[in-house]
């Protein structure tokens, strides 16, 4: 493989390419679940093959196969230069990437239990331990389970002479409990909507703890038929590290991207409040709101040694202190914004697609309080968790978010279940209404696996850690 990634590079060279880089990619997927006490579904995938990028005449160019052939090879490569000539003849600019050293290395994720090597009828046996635990709650109506695994083996190989070889897995499951009343259906999931997935092999799914909280989420989904509608109105609400997470994904995550910022990608999430005047200007939210993108995090979904340009991994802040100071970049980009080198987030979903700005792991700071404590600290509020549904505009900035239960508090204590409870905001209004967070012990990072960008479009893995934290005079509302 190596001998194959460096012809392509010496076509590259030979072909008039400033640069050019070549990414050999081999993915093992499996996924299985049970409904209701059978298997509900089961996917087994390999794939492999190859994609050469290059600027050549100040253009990119890109081509792909997955005929790994040196005939093949040679072909792609030479197909990237004649796409990169053409585009050429368009161009408003040069292109031009912002300086990498070369790096020669061997990343993987640790891994303690090769998920692969775990037989399929043991995964089962567990998946249907907890359907049935689930489905000893009288009144549920649907039991769901699931688990999943990625391998990805990546080389990469560039003409300015890195050679890097990954191996990335991810691990992962949840469960979901539906129940259907008159007119109603109602559900709760766990560890989150999504599940749970860290990188790590199956000691992550033995980590879950779907059988010791399978009956409790069963209950929850049957008790939420008949709870109380959340009211509406101007609360304080609190919310659980997995809403969190996405708000911190649609509201800060996105919109740091710069290529969104830049206007050069608009597909699936728009573009961005987040303009270039507003770089290291911006007071997007309060003092206790400081958000840190981390390429490094132990059992990161976006964890790796380098990424798709072989740029190594980093850690820097986005937010700090509330105070907007960075953006996920790329090596094209970087340059833009005044960094001297990129932040190492250039990704792209298998061999076949062009690497986009990706966002990396990010996650919301601990702070110093106790959850009970900030319950207790509380007058009249609400306490939500786990998402439900979300929508946000274009530019990132207006939101409505519901989740899938919630707990009224009055005077310091919680208080009667609410279902289809909501919230709305515009986002740095919401940041800055932040005055609490919770501490590191309460801190979790919470997986995402399906996060959609381009076209054609490309799915992507990160992670963002939160605890919970305390929103000041919030709209809340009920979602129908």
């Amino acid at each position: 493989m190596k001998d194959l990634a460096l012809l392509a590079m010496d076509v590259a060279k030979a072909g008039g390419a400033s640069y050019g880089d070549i990414r050999m990619i081999e993915t093992k997927v499996e996924n299985v679940s049970t409904k209701n006490g059978k298997v509900g579904s089961y996917e087994a995938i390999e794939d492999i093959g190859f994609g050469v990028r290059v600027i050549a005449s100040g253009s990119w160019g890109f081509a792909s196969s997955d005929d790994l052939s040196r005939e093949s090879v040679q072909a792609t490569a030479r197909r990237a230069i004649e796409t990169a000539l053409a585009s050429s003849k368009l161009k408003e600019q040069e292109t031009v990437l912002i300086p990498e050293g070369a790096h020669v290395g061997r990343w993987s994720t640790p891994c303690k239990i090769d998920p692969f090597n775990v037989p399929l009828d043991q995964k089962l046996s567990f998946l249907f331990q907890v359907d049935e635990g689930l489905r000893r709650v009288k009144g549920l109506t649907i039991a769901e389970c699931s688990l999943g695994f990625l391998r990805e083996k990546q080389i990469y190989a560039s003409t300015e002479g890195s050679y890097i070889e990954q191996e990335l897995l991810h691990s992962g499951g949840g469960m979901v409990a539906f129940a259907v009343g008159q007119g109603d259906v109602q559900r709760r999931s766990f560890p989150s909507s999504e599940g749970h997935y860290a990188s790590g092999g199956y000691e992550i799914v033995e980590g879950l703890n779907l059988l010791e909280n399978c009956e409790r989420v069963g209950r929850e989904a049957v008790a939420l038929l008949s709870a109380d509608e959340c009211p509406s109105g101007k609360k304080d609400i609190i919310l659980d590290g997995a809403q969190l997470c996405l708000q911190i994904h649609e509201s800060v995550g996105h919109p740091s991207e710069l290529d969104r910022v830049l206007g050069t990608e608009a597909n699936y999430a728009g573009t961005s409040y987040l303009s270039l005047d507003k770089h290291k200007k911006l007071q997007l939210g309060s003092e206790h709101v400081t958000i840190v993108a981390d390429s490094t995090l132990p059992g990161g979904l976006a964890t790796a040694g380098f990424d798709d340009e072989g740029v190594a991994a980093q850690k820097w802040e986005l937010v700090s202190k509330g105070r907007f100071v960075g953006y996920l970049t790329s090596r094209e980009f970087a340059a833009v914004c005044g960094d001297d080198r990129s932040r190492g987030c250039m990704r792209a979903d298998g061999w076949n697609r062009i690497p986009l700005v990706r966002m990396t792991n990010i996650g919301l700071a601990p702070g110093n309080w106790d959850l009970e404590d900030l319950i207790a600290d509380t007058k009249d509020g609400i306490f939500m968790l786990t998402n439900k549904s979300w929508s946000i505009d274009q530019m990132r900035y207006n939101f409505q978010f519901s989740t899938e239960i919630a707990w009224e508090i009055k005077n310091g204590k919680r208080g009667r279940m609410l279902k289809n409870p909501n919230y709305q905001g515009i986002s740095t209004e919401f940041w800055s209404s932040c005055d609490a967070v919770c501490k590191q012990s309460q801190w979790i990072p919470w997986g995402i696996v399906n996060c959609g960008k381009g076209q054609p479009g490309q799915i992507a893995r990160m992670t963002h850690g939160a605890a919970p934290a305390r929103f000041r005079n919030v709209n809340v509302g009920v979602t129908k």
